[in-house]
């Protein structure tokens, strides 16, 4: 078995899987991090094998606990990926993009694919059928929106993410909703019909924890899976296994 670690901005996020079955996905905050490892460990025993991937301050502690209970593979830019990396400045790609656009690749072959993470920031990362990775864009998420409206005007409230009832907002609440909301859906339409123009047959992958907030309401096609990058994981850590 494997325990497939992804270290967020805000949240842990980690999957056992059994080959490429997911048994079951835990959410945790980082300084709950080796307690919930260890039960994690105490509920599946068999877990051997440990993959693990950060975009901010890896946990120490997490850290230590995983390479003492598993043989671990820690991701980072000398791994080998299935894609070849055009992105100008390589070193500043960042290692949930790259496990993005490696599960994309093994995941959807053959096609052009355009990832769609919509976590704290929204990422749009691009690897066409030649499976090169081309880029994409980065703009806040949902919550970064509210937030800095809130934090950076003197009368507007702190919101939580919430579909606004009408288009015209008749309320400040409304307001903030309708704009922020309807805003972040127009972008990603956006996006999507851009690519969709440039390039034919092109696969859309929405994830993040926002990913299903957002499906249902966007007109495109797109392949929604709120674990996709957990599941990327594992597909790197077979792929890297094979290698």
């Amino acid at each position: 078995m494997l325990l497939a670690v992804d270290i967020g901005n805000t949240r842990i996020k980690a999957a056992v899987f059994e080959d490429t079955v997911l048994a079951e996905k835990f959410v945790f905050d980082k300084n709950d991090a080796s307690v919930e490892a260890e039960k994690i460990f105490q509920k599946y025993p068999k877990i051997a094998h440990s993959i693990l991937s950060s975009v901010g301050k890896e946990q120490d502690s997490l850290f230590l606990l995983l390479k003492e209970k598993t043989k671990m593979f820690g991701v980072n830019r000398d791994f080998t990926f299935p894609f070849q990396n055009n992105y100008s400045t390589p070193a500043t790609l960042g290692i949930d993009r790259m496990v993005l656009a490696s599960g994309a690749v093994m995941q959807f072959p053959g096609c052009n694919r355009l990832i769609i993470d919509a976590g704290t920031c929204v990422t749009y990362d691009f690897v066409d059928s030649e499976n090169k990775y081309q880029g994409g864009a980065i703009s806040p998420g949902l919550r970064l929106r509210y937030e800095s409206m809130h934090n950076f005007t003197a009368k507007l409230p702190l919101l939580y993410p919430e579909m606004p009832d009408k288009f015209i907002g008749n309320s400040t609440a409304a307001s903030m909703h309708s704009g922020v909301v309807n805003g972040l859906l127009y972008e990603l339409e956006g996006f999507i019909s851009q690519y969709k123009q440039q390039y034919q047959d092109v696969t859309i992958i929405l994830t993040g924890g926002d990913a299903d907030f957002l499906a249902k309401r966007l007109k495109n096609t797109i392949f929604a899976n709120s674990n996709f990058l957990l599941e990327s994981l594992n597909f790197l850590y077979l792929y890297t296994i094979k290698k």
